[in-house]
């Protein structure tokens, strides 16, 4: 599956499989946004900036339990960080990575699928 598209003299060749290999590593990134409620969380957090489960728990119709659940989503997804504070965990936005791969996946997609 390797069909080379012919680009600008200036810019690299970006193959289909390229696209299809950016598309993979934001599968995770996908998977995570999918889901209304851990779209919420990244809203919680984009407004919040630093939250524990608790404080999470209170502003969503949702268990502690399933909380817990689409934190863990997000934390495989790169797009929330965990930091320990004596016996807290507190949670908090990083969408750097995230952003990066999508902006990588787009400029690829533009390149080769058009």
């Amino acid at each position: 599956m390797s069909i080379i598209t012919p680009v600008a003299s200036d810019t690299a060749v970006v193959t289909l499989e390229d696209v299809l290999l950016s598309f993979r590593a934001c599968a995770p990134v996908f998977n995570a946004l999918g889901d209304k409620y851990r779209q919420d969380i990244v809203m919680l957090l984009a407004q919040d900036e630093r939250l524990n489960v608790n404080q999470i728990a209170e502003r969503m119709p949702l268990s502690r339990p399933a909380i817990s659940h689409h934190l863990k989503v997000l934390l495989q997804a790169n797009l929330i960080q965990l930091e320990r504070v004596s016996r807290e965990n507190f949670y908090s936005l990083t969408l750097e990575a995230a952003l990066a791969g999508l902006r990588q996946l787009v400029e690829r997609a533009e390149v080769s699928c058009t």
